[in-house]
């Protein structure tokens, strides 16, 4: 920095902290750009640098039947999936969740009793998808995102 004083030119250091304070923040917005790759997983799936496993209940008998179903968040980024229901059948269940929303949304099977049996990673952008040992039953699937489920964003899965 320069300045003028009385005919001759100063010249001021800018103090270290200050330029360490400067590249510290510089080096963290960098760091907070996004992506638009997208993954789909049947068990296990990326976010960031850390692999999170996804829940998976159990797994099923040999010869058992498997079924695959899907689901999409609102892509306008409404709090709100594709549809309220969906049917499965009993055995090993893929649900694969679709968020092309500008907000990061998941998928959670809760079981009757409300225990939480399989989820996938909360995501913006892509198909995750979650396989889970389900049984004849009602099951709910939300999502698990603060205040997505109370706003609506939940239905009921039917496993024959």
């Amino acid at each position: 920095m320069r300045f003028k004083a009385a005919g001759r030119v100063k010249t001021r250091a800018m103090p270290k902290l200050s330029m360490l304070t400067l590249a510290v923040g510089l080096l963290a917005l960098a760091g907070c750009g996004s992506s638009s790759s997208s993954t789909t997983s049947s068990t296990t799936a990326t976010t960031g640098a850390a692999s999170t496993p996804a829940t998976t209940a159990s797994t099923p008998a040999a010869g058992a039947a498997s079924s695959a179903v899907s689901l999409t968040a609102n892509p306008e980024g409404q709090l709100k999936y594709n549809t309220t229901s969906l049917t499965a059948k009993a055995g090993s269940v893929a649900i694969s969740l679709t968020n092309m929303s500008p907000v990061s949304h998941n998928v959670t099977i809760e079981s009757s009793s409300g225990t939480v049996v399989g989820h996938t990673p909360t995501f913006q952008g892509g198909t995750k998808t979650v396989s889970v040992a389900l049984k004849p039953g009602t099951y709910k699937f939300f999502c698990s995102v603060p205040g997505h489920r109370m706003a609506g964003m939940e239905g009921t899965l039917t496993v024959q």
